[in-house]
């Protein structure tokens, strides 16, 4: 039995050294070390309790048969062997957790490490940048701070140096004073006076003759002055207005007329068309038909053409002729007539009857709105007054202002304008010179040659330009009376001006605090320079310029 105790007993050792080389051999980390150490106490202890056991059931059964002997040796063997096998497996599970647990605290130790340097480079990147604006300003601060250190010096020495100079200037003027004085000898308030009273002489001699030569030209162009005043009162008449609109449709009783008009396959319309020589539009405007040409006489021989036809009701193209031939003869003598009760409006009897013809032609055409016809009756009225009353050939006038436009008669006819056509007309027919004159100087486009010329001019401005005689013509003299009233408000010292006189005179308001007398003067002559040559208007305009200063008391 001992023999079996010692060699349990050498076994025993040999596995604690075995356990113990195993364990220097291996490289592992501290806890690993600690487990192994741990795991190997175990299996030391329990093989020390399995030893003890055994020797204790050695005693204890020593008595028992050689067979249970046999059996706990075996049973002690297995113990031992599951022991080794649990311990190993233990082992290894420990050393697994071990690394896995270094592992991760090592992984969340370098992660908040990486973050916190991230945050402490942006700080540092915050901080240089600060760092380098603040040194900019700084030296932008200094820069600035020295240029006005520099500044204020040299305001300081140019200070200096001008006190100095006005310093020796009272000084200079000081001894040339008392030199002047010394030189004279006269003080200086008995020098201005003697000054004053020698300008005050010279000023009086040449305003006396200032005003010997002022009358003696008022003298002379009295005759003149006094033409012209009556030129500007007539401008300023007031006639009925003759601003009309050329008709150019028809009014229809039915749309079904319109079908009518049409004719089948469009033979009727082209039949008026071109027996008419006009254009007939027919679009969807409701119970109308709009005429179109160039000829006023056949616009108005197709509109009453087509009025015939509308109340006759029997529309065919023979029908259409005899109508459009009645119209025409109707148109004539229309036309005629007009002409004879324009040369009886103004008494001119004796002008040719062809063209006493065309001129009837002029009741068709008008002019920015404006009645061509009626228009130059109203210009042979106004020049035959003003050539009365200035003492000019009347019947010239008057003939020149009703021929004036004759060309416009048949301009669209005739290649040229309307003044070279009426100078052709009145060749034609014999017209003097005087009157085709007129007529070749109505818009200026040669020199004036004669005082009834410019009557026919003048009389055509007024005709053609005063208010509301032409569609476009009050909206330009509204603008013509807003431009003049602004010209006057654009000098200093004016208070208020207003266009009076049709725009043909205009009168201003001063401040007297800061216009005197002789100022207003002026400020009327600068502003009759400025109207000149800013503005385009028929005839003159008068520049008045009114200073009024009141003082007021109230007698408790």
């Amino acid at each position: 039995m001992f023999k079996y105790l010692t060699l349990f007993f050498l076994y025993i050792i040999l596995l604690v050294d075995r356990v113990c080389l195993s364990i220097k051999g291996e490289n592992m980390s501290s806890l690993s070390i600690l487990c192994n150490a741990a795991v190997t106490a175990g299996v030391v202890s329990g093989i020390i309790a399995l030893i003890v056991g055994a020797v204790v059931g050695i005693l204890v059964y020593n008595l028992l048969a050689s067979k249970k002997i046999g059996k706990s040796k075996s049973n002690a063997v297995k113990i031992i062997e599951e022991a080794y096998a649990e311990a190993k497996s233990i082992k290894k599970e420990s050393i697994l957790e071990a690394k896995e647990e270094a592992q991760k605290i090592r992984d969340e130790a370098n992660s908040e490490a990486k973050e916190r340097r991230g945050e402490i480079q942006k700080q540092e990147e915050r901080l240089d940048q600060r760092e380098e604006y603040l040194t900019k300003k700084e030296t932008t601060l200094d820069t600035k701070s020295q240029q006005i250190d520099n500044e204020k010096s040299l305001l300081e020495n140019e200070k200096l140096v001008l006190a100095e100079k006005l310093k020796q200037q009272d000084e200079i003027k000081i001894q040339m004073t008392e030199k002047l004085e010394k030189i004279s000898g006269l003080s200086k308030k008995e020098a201005k006076d003697i000054l004053i009273e020698s300008i005050t002489e010279e000023a009086k001699k040449d305003a006396g003759i200032l005003v010997k030569q002022i009358e003696d030209n008022a003298k002379e162009k009295a005759e003149d002055i006094a033409k012209n005043i009556v030129v500007g009162a007539i401008q300023k008449c007031a006639t009925d207005l003759s601003s009309e609109f050329t008709v150019t449709s028809v009014a229809l009783p039915n749309d079904d007329m319109k079908g009518r008009i049409i004719g089948r396959e469009g033979r009727n319309i082209r039949a008026i068309e071109s027996v008419t020589g006009v254009e007939l539009i027919v679009d969807d405007t409701p119970e109308t038909i709009t005429i179109s040409s160039f000829d006023p006489v056949r616009r108005e021989i197709a509109r009453m053409s087509l009025e015939k036809l509308i109340v006759d009701g029997r529309i065919h193209p023979t029908r259409i002729e005899e109508i459009v031939e009645k119209a025409s003869k109707d148109v004539e003598r229309i036309i005629k007539e007009a002409g004879e009760n324009a040369c009886n409006d103004v008494g001119i009897y004796n002008l040719n009857p062809e063209l006493v013809k065309i001129l009837g032609r002029l009741k068709y055409r008008t002019s920015y709105g404006q009645n061509c016809l009626t228009h130059s009756i109203e210009t042979s009225i106004i020049a035959g007054l003003l050539a009365t009353e200035l003492g000019a050939n009347v019947l010239v006038a008057k003939r020149g202002g009703l021929l004036h436009d004759i060309g416009k008669a048949l301009d669209h006819e005739i290649d040229g304008t309307h003044v070279s056509i009426g100078i052709d007309l009145a060749r034609k027919y014999k017209e003097s010179e005087e009157v085709i004159h007129c007529i070749h100087a109505h818009h200026g486009d040669v020199p004036y040659n004669s005082i009834e010329a410019i009557l026919v001019q003048v009389a055509d401005a007024i005709s053609s330009s005063r208010p509301g005689a032409r569609r476009e013509s009050l909206e330009n003299y509204i603008k013509r009376l807003q431009q003049l009233e602004e010209i006057c408000n654009g000098f200093n010292g004016v208070e208020k001006s207003y266009a009076i006189q049709a725009g043909r005179e205009v009168r201003i308001i001063v401040k007297p605090d800061q216009i005197n007398d002789n100022n207003a003067l002026f400020l009327a002559k600068d502003i009759s320079k400025k109207i000149e040559q800013e503005m385009q208007y028929p005839g003159q305009i008068k520049v008045v310029v009114i200073r009024e200063k009141r003082f007021t008391e109230t007698a408790k």
